[in-house]
């Protein structure tokens, strides 16, 4: 999963902000570390959003520079939207994919590490398969 961030030359610095994200900015000596400050604090903002309680908003910028976040929380935004999507509790879905909330609740926690039998479990229940595909770094 990716959101896009604008970069622009602030006198010697770079700032990188993302559309998507209000608030989510930050700045670096040269381009290349501006980038990678901006991944950093992309993924500090989007799990500060779950850790409150709230769905950060979906990518949805066409322009600028594709910024990948960590798999482990794609997975977890994907879940909490999903669940949002179809108006279910993590109740509601822990009954249809027979487990506890409190798995349902680590793989809404950026921090959680669910087994992937769990999210198989999970993805099962809402009518989806899991697909995961490695690529080249």
């Amino acid at each position: 999963m990716e959101y896009r961030a604008r970069i622009t030359q602030e006198g010697r610095n770079w700032l990188v902000h993302f559309p998507d994200c209000p608030g989510c900015q930050t700045f670096g000596k040269s381009k290349k570390d501006a980038l990678q400050m901006g991944q950093e604090a992309l993924e500090g903002w989007l799990e500060a959003h779950l850790v409150q309680g709230h769905a950060p908003p979906r990518p949805r910028a066409k322009r600028g520079v594709s910024i990948a976040i960590a798999p482990r929380l794609a997975i977890v935004l994907q879940i909490r939207w999903l669940r949002e999507d179809r108006g279910m509790t993590q109740t509601d879905i822990a009954r249809r994919a027979g487990v506890s909330q409190q798995a349902i609740a680590k793989l809404e926690d950026p921090d959680g590490n669910p087994t992937l039998a769990t999210l198989e479990k999970v993805a099962g229940a809402l009518g989806l398969r899991v697909d995961v595909t490695l690529t080249a770094a």
